[in-house]
């Protein structure tokens, strides 16, 4: 196995870490809080919880008493007021790439974030206003699509994806990657669908099984190379992530479905279906990070650089 050359030789390369790094992480990290606060919202059924928007009971969302955030309010106008954050974060993370990254795609990527970010809030509102279940399985899936938006700018904007020559190549390998991640997501969508409407276990189930096998296949053909290197510690990443979820998930079966359920708390259920939320998007964000690495360079390549605008428009 051998890394592919690097097509850019020649090309100024965009500065690694900096500011637009600092943002997209930080805005990642806030993003999992995100997660994780939404996965309580539906796991303790707080989404209707503050029957306004984008009000909260009347009040300005930002102005609302804290005396008045108990139970069901709390959880869900935190979820809100989390949201607000991410969303200021998203535009900085933007302004940042624009300012200092000359990458006409990565510009673009920042824009489209910030886009996004709008869409899923508005989104979110629109849940509460019109009380629709279909709306509600919408906001949970592209909440997967931002997050994962998110951890590619986060890689893009790194020096060690500015200092990598280039993916693998295999194009076997890559393509792997590629379908994993497909399938995680095809996955994170039937979970959404059973956790808002109790519907297709069946789906959910079967792609649990399809994608548990093709993340193990790809851990596996990653720490067979000859020389992985740092990909090794991913591929590791990934089937640990794997086993947790799995286990998430059957302990979720067990206190939603199974007749032994009755043993476990309130508590305990909401704790672990929320759990099974947020490790199953780090499973995602992890698979995609490793596709998009395996795929730098090759076949399906994600150019690190793009030559810079002469005068006049036409590239130097």
């Amino acid at each position: 196995m051998r890394m592919a050359p690097d097509s850019r030789a020649g090309l100024p390369a965009a500065k690694g870490g900096g500011w637009p790094h600092r943002f997209a992480l930080l805005t990642c990290v806030f993003t999992v809080v995100l997660i994780l606060a939404g996965g309580l919202v539906t796991s303790t059924g707080s989404g209707l919880a503050v029957p306004d928007w984008p009000t909260t009971f009347g009040y300005n969302m930002f102005l609302f008493p804290w005396s008045k955030m108990v139970g069901g309010v709390f959880i869900e106008h935190s979820h809100r007021l989390l949201g607000s954050l991410v969303g200021i974060l998203t535009i900085l993370t933007a302004a940042a790439v624009w300012k200092t990254d000359e990458r006409r795609w990565m510009r673009r990527l920042g824009a489209f974030a910030v886009g996004l970010v709008i869409l899923q809030g508005v989104l979110g509102g629109m849940r509460v206003v019109l009380i629709k279940l279909n709306l509600a399985i919408v906001h949970a899936c592209v909440a997967q699509i931002f997050f994962a938006l998110m951890v590619s700018l986060t890689l893009f904007t790194s020096r060690g994806w500015q200092e990598d020559a280039g993916g693998m190549d295999d194009r076997r390998l890559a393509r792997l990657s590629l379908i994993t991640v497909l399938l995680l997501y095809v996955q994170i969508i039937f979970g959404a669908v059973l956790r808002h409407t109790g519907a297709r276990l069946d789906a959910h189930l079967l792609f649990a099984a399809l994608s548990s096998i093709h993340v193990i296949l790809l851990s596996y053909k990653i720490l067979k190379l000859p020389n992985p290197g740092s990909l090794a510690k991913e591929a590791n990443c990934l089937w640990i992530l794997l086993l947790v979820q799995l286990a998430l998930g059957f302990a979720s079966w067990i206190g939603k479905y199974a007749a032994m359920g009755e043993a476990f708390t309130p508590g305990l259920i909401i704790a672990v279906t929320s759990a099974h939320v947020l490790v199953g998007a780090m499973l995602f964000a992890a698979s995609l990070v490793v596709a998009l690495r395996l795929n730098k360079g090759g076949p399906f390549a994600f150019k690190a650089t793009d030559a810079p605008v002469a005068a006049g428009g036409a590239r130097a």
